[in-house]
């Protein structure tokens, strides 16, 4: 199949169009010229799948995703840069240019306007789903993104809670985020608990700071969620679930009875006896508790906060 011509680099796009990168946006576009494939390698993206591109940017990666991608949705909430976008990447038939916060909108809308076959075989009701916050993980739905340091938690956890999943995430995030997102005890923190909990998560690529304009001070990882069908952990309430952890979180140098006492307002006395029930010291900190280990923790307490 033959595919449309190359995009300019970026550098000459923003020149061209007199642009300057927003710091309002978080804007650090990526210049590297071998990473928008390399990135699309890491996806593992197939003429099957439908992509969901949050930050589209200039577009150099949303190009290298259309020439693997059945269809890609690429999502900007900069107007100047939707401009640029119908503009350079006219040629590429199955990109569709939304320009929205992706934080406002819903993914089902999106993949519905793409073509209805990815969430027709959904049984799960869409609200129902949402409070639930375990939609149905669609096969050929991808998630790919250049995610802005200031938002990264809340696109995750936006795209993971959603009424429906993607099968795969793969973000570009700052190095140290994501260290985190990997992170193993005892280095956990609540958005490693959150990332591990709806999927496998792993660095798949590093991309040096010099690969972004203007230039960042740190340097990036691309990080690939290869998402779960079913939670990892039983847990009934997957809700109740997030709130324990936050609590246990809350306070991270305090011992996890003390942290959990504070912020459930349940006795520390109590919360102790529960903790040695599910056979976790009370004394432990909350980022030395594996996945598993926050699953008993979830066992005793939740039918405390009944």
């Amino acid at each position: 199949m033959d595919h449309p011509a190359p995009l300019e680099d970026p550098l000459t796009l923003l020149q061209r169009y007199e642009l300057w990168p927003r710091k309002s946006l978080g804007q650090n576009f990526l210049v590297d010229p071998s990473a928008p494939d390399k990135i699309a390698v890491c996806a593992g993206i197939t003429s099957a799948d439908t992509v969901l591109e949050v930050g589209a940017g200039l577009g150099t990666l949303t190009a290298a995703l259309s020439r693997r991608a059945r269809r890609v949705i690429a999502v900007e909430t900069d107007p100047q840069l939707v401009d640029i976008l119908h503009t350079e990447l006219q040629a590429y038939a199955n990109v569709e240019i939304v320009h929205a916060d992706i934080l406002e909108i819903d993914p089902a809308t999106l993949l519905a306007g793409a073509g209805g076959d990815l969430v027709a075989g959904s049984d799960r009701n869409v609200h129902g789903a949402k409070q639930e916050l375990w939609g149905p993980r669609l096969p050929h739905y991808h998630v790919v993104g250049n995610l802005p340091y200031y938002i990264t938690n809340a696109v995750m956890r936006h795209l993971l809670e959603a009424a429906v999943r993607p099968a795969r995430m793969v973000v570009t995030v700052q190095l140290e985020v994501a260290r985190r997102m990997v992170a193993v005890p005892d280095d956990m923190s609540l958005l490693a608990v959150s990332i591990q909990f709806y999927g496998a998560a792993r660095i798949c690529l590093r991309l040096k700071r010099g690969a972004f304009h203007p230039v960042p001070q740190v340097d990036s990882a691309v990080v690939r969620v290869d998402l779960y069908d079913t939670p990892p952990v039983e847990v009934g309430d997957v809700e109740c679930f997030f709130r324990i952890v936050k609590a246990g979180f809350a306070q991270r140098r305090k011992q996890l009875r003390n942290s959990l006492s504070a912020t459930l307002s349940l006795d520390a006395p109590t919360i102790g006896e529960s903790l040695e029930a599910a056979g976790i010291d009370p004394r432990r900190r909350a980022e030395t508790l594996a996945l598993n280990e926050w699953g008993r923790v979830y066992a005793v307490l939740a039918p405390l906060m009944l």
